[in-house]
């Protein structure tokens, strides 16, 4: 009897799940450069992650795709992360700085690209928790365009 089936494998299904999330991003970004995508998308999440609270960021983690939840946890230390500040500023260079982008303009075309895409993503009732635990200076961020 063989093992093969014709389902994908779990590591097919996650690298699939993954790409959906990366062209979704680029699409954002008005781009079709997947890496800037795969960059952008990257950056963003770690801000984020490091402005929510252990709980949050597991919760927000449960609905992320496997690979980008490795991605979302990579090189996280939730005790560092206390003392990062909460101002706009900080964390338009902290997503520009790991992304390597140009800037604060660009960062914040980043920012929007990502959170369009996890408002597409992600349940909305984990949304509204995410707006309500991140600093007021950076909530409007993420919330949708009026």
């Amino acid at each position: 009897m063989s093992t093969h089936t014709s389902h994908p494998s779990i590591v097919a299904r996650s690298a699939e799940a993954a790409h959906v999330w990366y062209h979704e991003t680029a699409t954002a970004l008005g781009t079709d450069d997947l890496r800037y995508a795969a960059r952008a998308l990257r950056s963003v999440l770690h801000a984020l992650r490091d402005r929510l609270t252990v709980e949050e960021t597991a919760q927000l983690a449960s609905q992320l795709p496997t690979l980008i939840r490795g991605i979302y946890y990579e090189l996280w230390r939730p005790g560092a992360t206390k003392h990062l500040s909460h101002d706009v500023d900080a964390f338009l260079k902290q997503v520009s700085d790991e992304g390597h982008m140009a800037g604060e303009t660009e960062a914040s075309h980043a920012v929007a690209a990502v959170a369009k895409v996890l408002r597409q993503r992600v349940s909305e009732g984990e949304i509204e928790d995410v707006l309500a635990i991140l600093p007021a200076a950076i909530r409007p961020l993420f919330e949708a365009p009026a």
